[in-house]
């Protein structure tokens, strides 16, 4: 024992945060071992004192004692290192030669639970999941309160160990979904998980496909109703969101929060989602169609308008599209970015600037900007970050298409994406697929 507690000294001892330390807890004479900066060791000293000051043991000896203070383990180097990461406190009783493994006093490293900042919430729950996994596992288990609910942990990374946990409703979720899941889980616990495309690739997902495979959310109460539609959630030590897998279509359109209105509102709310996307696809390209390609199309009035609006343009329908809605991608990214104090006040005074200027040098038409304006607006009405990403990045496929062949191009490039929806899926389950959303609950 004495050349294991070496091993351990050799291995962390130059960590100026690991801790050594003689300590006398009752009788026993110990030496307390782990990270100060993951424990709170005043605390947990006082914690160890008070339980030896309260102990009444049913017989008098070294082992009922070790038995108060925690679980008395054999581990090698490598377990105890993990225990060690951990946050937990390992207490070696010198005159037995035998560890104990105990629970600490965290050091407090996790922010309060707060309101969602990522997703507005107008009627429901605003607390919002946090990094701590443990603290988020619970949450949702304050939100849906049932037996059925499962918490298989993992730990992955065989060089930074990273904390996952799937949840899922053995009630209502596809139990050979579970199984696909975890065993993919399993069969790559050695690979580093740091971020979503290191997570896409430990599950054996395509890391190219631009739909993402995860939806993403803040709020308990969407994973709450993704678990009664036969979802899993997958949490990560460290990330403040849920991960909803698998991803659907609907996803884009539906939010759990939208049962909280009478149901034509919801159903009115959600197809303006619908409109929106449709928008954002479809306006870009058709304004390149009619004026570049298919003019004929158009009432007389209306072409006539339009040549007006683009007297003096000195490029095609298409470059000035494509100028136009890089611009407007750099000034998205730039809001994103920029610090919150001063990003919106930057972005929408340069905005304005930026399109009053470029309509006055006769660089771009009236109508474009009316154009770009409506399905940035449209952009932002669907659900999910990451998805109004993939539909900023279809547009440009439809609009390209609709530059070569007008509308015929238009709807080719439609096609085009849904043939493209229609080939995803994950873990055998359908990007189009509906039925995983029977389930909801109410009328709907």
């Amino acid at each position: 024992m004495d050349s294991f507690i070496q091993e351990i000294r050799d291995s962390l001892g130059d960590n100026d945060d690991f801790f050594f330390q003689q300590e006398k807890i009752g009788r026993a004479s110990v030496i307390l071992m782990g990270f100060i900066s993951l424990i709170d060791l005043t605390r947990t000293k006082e914690a160890l004192h008070a339980n030896m000051d309260n102990w009444k043991p049913d017989r008098d000896d070294a082992s009922s004692m070790m038995e108060a203070i925690g679980e008395v383990r054999e581990m090698d180097l490598s377990e105890a290192i993990t225990m060690f990461m951990d946050g937990k406190l390992i207490v070696f009783f010198e005159s037995e030669r035998i560890l104990v493994l105990a629970e600490a006093y965290p050091s407090l490293l996790n922010r309060a639970v707060e309101s969602p900042t990522n997703e507005n919430v107008l009627q429901g729950a605003i607390s919002s999941f946090i990094e701590d996994i443990d603290t988020n596992i619970g949450m949702v288990r304050k939100q849906i309160v049932s037996r059925h609910v499962k918490v298989r942990s993992f730990l992955a990374g065989s060089l930074c160990h990273k904390k996952l946990s799937l949840v899922y409703d053995e009630s209502h979720a596809d139990s050979k979904l579970v199984a696909k899941v975890i065993k993919q889980i399993e069969s790559s616990s050695d690979k580093e998980i740091n971020n979503l495309q290191n997570l896409t690739k430990a599950l054996g997902l395509s890391a190219w496909s631009s739909v993402p495979k995860f939806n993403t959310t803040e709020l308990p109460e969407e994973v709450a109703g993704a678990l009664i539609k036969g979802r899993v959630i997958l949490f990560i030590d460290r990330m403040p969101f849920g991960l909803i897998l698998p991803n659907l279509i609907w996803d884009m359109f539906s939010l759990e929060n939208d049962r909280n209105y009478p149901l034509p509102l919801m159903i009115v709310i959600r197809l303006l989602r619908v409109v929106g996307v449709l928008t954002t696809l479809i306006a870009p390209g058709l304004y390149v169609a009619l004026v570049a390609v298919n003019p004929e199309v158009l009432r007389i009035e209306l072409a006539l308008t339009i040549a007006q609006s683009r007297e003096g343009v000195p490029y095609p329908a298409i470059v000035e599209m494509i100028f136009m809605l890089i611009i407007l991608e750099l000034i998205i990214e730039a809001s994103t970015r920029l610090p919150k104090s001063i990003g919106p006040t930057i972005t929408m005074v340069g905005g304005i600037i930026l399109g009053q200027a470029v309509v006055t040098a006769k660089l771009v038409s009236n109508l474009l900007i009316i154009i770009l304006a409506a399905t940035t607006i449209s952009n932002s009405t669907v659900v999910g970050f990451q998805n109004s990403l993939a539909i900023r990045l279809f547009k440009y496929v439809i609009v390209i298409m609709s530059a070569m062949y007008g509308v015929l191009g238009l709807l080719a490039g439609l096609v085009l994406i849904c043939a493209y929806l229609s080939s995803l899926s994950t873990f055998g389950i359908s990007y189009l697929n509906i039925s995983m959303n029977k389930g909801e609950s109410g009328n709907g």
